[in-house]
């Protein structure tokens, strides 16, 4: 079966060594909210605004990348786990990604409607922003639990 939509198997082991960073310094950064001082750097900013400081749009600003590298690592990681061949590919592999894709996808979803009901302020753009990750981690989830299950079944056979 062709599958030119998705990354070479390669793409696998390079997503892992991107996303097992990714979430380590994640986990990190939400536990002591510590930036590295050296991230510090003026960058293009479409749309940036401070409590109590004017907001600016198409400009220059000071940050701390240190964010932006941990989403980066997480999301190119999540992307080549999720979107790299296995090793033999073949339409069950197929129609196993596809479902996955749709049920993660049903899941993201009602994660966020209930987190539109439930959850406020703060809290919330916190959930929003696990909402940008979610999608990937269900996906990868449930695709390696069918794959493992559906090839446990296939040794049970034999």
């Amino acid at each position: 079966m062709q599958t030119n939509y998705l990354f070479p198997y390669s793409f696998k082991k390079a997503g892992w060594f991107l996303f097992v960073p990714g979430i380590i310094l994640g986990i990190y950064y939400m536990i002591t909210e510590a930036q590295p001082p050296f991230l510090d750097a003026k960058v293009f900013s479409v749309a940036a605004s401070q409590i109590m400081e004017k907001s600016t749009y198409f400009g220059i600003t000071e940050n701390n990348i240190f964010n932006e590298i941990i989403a980066i690592l997480i999301i190119l990681g999540a992307l080549f786990i999720a979107f790299s061949k296995e090793k033999q590919e073949d339409e069950f592999i197929a129609k196993i990604r596809l479902e996955s894709l749709v049920w993660a996808t049903y899941i993201n979803y009602a994660v966020l409607i209930i987190t539109l009901f439930f959850i406020y302020d703060l809290a919330f753009l916190w959930v929003f922003i696990f909402n940008m990750f979610t999608i990937l981690f269900f996906f990868i989830i449930r695709f390696n639990w069918v794959l493992f299950k559906s090839k446990k079944a296939l040794q049970d056979e034999k």
